[in-house]
C-alpha cells in the first residue's frame, strides 16, 4: 500500500511528539539528584553540538538572516529560555500526564494570541471554542481546591511562554531555515541554565552513569523529535497533520503509569478531553477557512 503525503506526515508528527515526551519522561528521571539548572545546561550542550553538526550538513550555518528575523529569533530563544524553566519546574513536580494535559491548550492560546497582537481573523466558533478549552484547563489544575498545586500555574506560564515563542516564529521569514531557529535556542537555553547554576550556586554534582545516561538519551529525543516535526511539517498539510501532535498527551499517560506510577484522576482526565476536543475543533475551523480563502489553498 503507497502511502500518501500526509499519511507519511501524520507518522511523522507522532513520532515527533513520542520523542518529546520521552525527552520529558528521561529529564524527569534524572532530576532527583542533579541540579535544576546543571540538568538543563548539561543537556543545552549535548543539544547544540547536535544542531551544530546538523546545521553544517545541511549547509545552513552559512546563512544570514535579516535584521528583523535576528530580532525575531532573539524574543522566540527568550520566550524559549523562559518557557523551559517553567515547564521542567513543573514537570519535575507534578505528574507527567498533567502536565501534559495543560500544554495541550497551545493550539487554543496560539489561535487567540495570533488574533489579538497579530490580527489574524479568528471567528465566532473558534472564539467560543477557546473560551470552552480554559474552562477545560480550569478543571485540570482545579484553582482553589484540593487537588490544586501551584506547580500547576508553572504549567499554564510554560504554555503562555511557548504561545508567545510560536508567535515569533510565524513573523519569521520562509527563507531562514529551521535548523538556525532551533540552534539559537539550543544555544539560548544552554547559556541560561549556565547563568543559572552560577546564580544558585549549587555547586556542581557529578552525574552517575544512569544519570549520564538519561540526559543523553533525552538529548537524542529532543533531537528525534526536531527532525522528525520537521520533516512532517514540510511533508504534509498543515491541517492534516497539527491533530496528531496530541499523541504526546497518550505517550505522557502511558510513560506516567509504567514509570511513575502516576495516573491523573477523573477530572483531570475530563478536563483534558474538553481541551483536545476544542483544539482539535479549533484546527479543523482553521482548515476550512483556509480553504475558502487563496492564500490558504497552498499550506506549508
Amino acid at each position: 500500500m503507497t502511502l500518501s503525503d500526509n499519511m507519511r506526515a501524520s507518522f511523522l508528527i507522532m513520532l515527533s511528539m513520542a520523542a518529546f515526551t520521552v525527552n520529558d519522561a528521561l529529564m524527569k528521571l534524572a532530576s532527583s539528584n542533579l541540579p535544576f539548572f546543571q540538568q538543563i545546561f548539561m543537556r543545552g550542550v549535548l543539544i547544540t553540538i547536535g544542531l551544530t553538526i546538523l546545521a553544517h550538513f545541511w549547509g545552513h550555518l552559512r546563512f544570514r538572516p535579516s535584521r528583523k528575523d535576528r530580532a525575531l529569533t532573539a524574543l522566540r530563544t527568550a520566550a524559549e529560555a523562559i518557557g523551559t524553566i517553567f515547564f521542567l519546574t513543573a514537570l519535575f513536580s507534578i505528574p507527567i500526564a498533567n502536565l501534559s494535559a495543560i500544554l495541550q491548550a497551545l493550539p487554543l492560546t496560539v489561535t487567540l494570541a495570533a488574533a489579538i497582537f497579530l490580527g489574524e481573523p479568528v471567528g465566532w466558533r473558534r472564539i467560543a471554542a477557546i473560551l470552552v478549552g480554559f474552562i477545560g484547563v480550569a478543571i485540570i489544575i482545579r484553582p482553589g481546591l484540593d487537588g490544586f498545586t501551584i506547580f500547576s500555574i508553572y504549567g499554564v506560564g510554560a504554555v503562555i511562554a511557548v504561545t508567545f515563542r510560536d508567535l515569533a516564529a510565524r513573523k519569521l521569514s520562509k527563507s531562514i531555515p529551521s535548523s538556525r531557529v532551533a540552534l539559537s535556542a539550543a544555544i539560548g537555553v544552554t547559556i541560561m541554565a549556565l547563568f543559572g547554576s552560577l546564580y544558585r550556586a549549587e555547586g556542581w554534582v557529578t552525574p552517575t552513569v544512569s544519570e549520564a545516561a538519561l540526559l543523553v538519551g533525552a538529548a537524542l529525543c529532543l533531537m528525534a523529535g526536531y527532525i522528525a516535526a520537521v520533516a512532517g511539517m514540510r511533508l504534509g498539510d498543515l491541517g492534516a497533520v497539527a491533530p496528531f501532535r496530541y499523541t504526546s498527551l497518550l505517550v505522557a499517560l502511558i510513560l506516567g503509569f509504567f514509570l511513575f506510577d502516576e495516573w491523573p484522576d477523573f477530572w483531570t482526565m475530563f478536563g483534558a478531553a474538553i481541551v483536545v476536543a476544542t483544539g482539535l475543533f479549533t484546527l479543523c475551523r482553521e482548515r476550512a477557512t483556509a480553504r475558502k480563502t487563496p492564500t490558504g489553498l497552498r499550506i506549508r
